[in-house]
């Protein structure tokens, strides 16, 4: 008998930054011990290329690992055990049961690789402690 798996849901306004830093990060430390999801209120065409190139220079292609912006839906936050935020404010849909984060970023939209970098990092920082909390929380 298989446990389920904690699912995770990223949102933030374009879902071409933040939020797809988040899913990969998690992707990569919880490997198939969790369901990771990101999304966006207003979607953007495409990821943010200064988030493409800060990612690359952790090893991380998200242009190969087919992420791309997606429309958050209701199905996505009704089916998450935990939903992270990133300044997408009041458009996020609610459910009770559902545990809800509001992380504090800054938006790398417009921004350079250098001013990506450290947004980067805290993602990374921020992921590392929820992997940590939610691996326990399942042993």
């Amino acid at each position: 008998m298989s446990e389920k798996l904690p699912e995770v849901l990223f949102v933030c306004i374009h879902n071409a930054g933040r939020s797809q830093m988040a899913a990969a990060f998690l992707a990569q430390v919880g490997g198939s011990g969790v369901v990771v999801r990101s999304a966006g209120t207003a979607p953007a065409e495409s990821i943010n290329p200064a988030v493409i190139k800060a990612m690359a220079e952790l090893d991380i292609d998200l242009l190969s690992s087919g992420a791309t912006p997606k429309r958050l839906e209701d199905a996505a936050v009704e089916a998450s055990d935990v939903v992270i935020t990133m300044g997408c404010g009041d458009e996020c849909p609610f459910y009770p049961g559902t545990r809800y984060l509001d992380w504090k970023l800054d938006d790398p939209a417009g921004q350079g690789v250098a001013a990506v970098r450290p947004i980067r990092d805290e993602i990374l920082r921020r992921v590392q402690e929820l992997w940590a909390e939610l691996s326990a929380a399942a042993s």
